[in-house]
């Protein structure tokens, strides 16, 4: 592996210890040449489908993109980046689990909303506003008025509004 600092070729692995989640590994590593230390992961590498976008073209499935769109509803909100890297591993494990080896952006968009639904309702409404573009403060209004009307019935709230 190439050191980060001094671009030399040839690195030893001075530790490696089993991720916190136990599906990867950390290394920590020392350059033969400069000395100095760095940390590396690795992990299985999973073939996930390719995600066919609304104008109908397909690039791989990126996990920092879905991190990314969930961080941004989710900001200034009280959910924890824990929170929603578990959520954005579910959805790869689903993925994995379908065997499909190509997937609509919709479906993960849905799936995506309905995993904020159930972290954040103010997150939820973010991406959804986004994502489903309303057109008009009807469609958003629209949107809201389900929401209230699940909570209303007991449905889609947080563990610790119920009581």
């Amino acid at each position: 592996m190439k050191c980060p600092f001094c671009s030399f070729d040839d690195t030893r692995v001075v530790d490696s210890r089993l991720g916190r989640e136990g599906n990867n590994i950390r290394r920590r590593r020392e350059c033969v040449e400069c000395e100095r230390r760095f940390t590396t992961y690795e992990r299985i590498e999973e073939t996930l489908p390719l995600v066919i976008k609304k104008d109908g073209r397909r690039e791989a499935f990126d996990r920092q993109k879905i991190i990314g769109g969930m961080q941004r509803a989710c900001e200034k909100r009280p959910v924890s980046i824990a929170t929603i890297e578990t959520s954005v591993e579910q959805l790869e494990q689903s993925l994995l689990e379908c065997g499909e080896k190509e997937i609509d952006s919709s479906r993960i968009g849905e799936h995506i909303m309905e995993a904020l639904q159930s972290i954040d309702e103010v997150a939820y409404v973010r991406f959804a506003s986004v994502y489903r573009q309303f057109r008009d403060i009807n469609e958003f209004m629209s949107e809201l008025n389900e929401i209230l009307a699940r909570g209303a019935s007991g449905q889609g709230l947080l563990p610790e509004e119920k009581n």
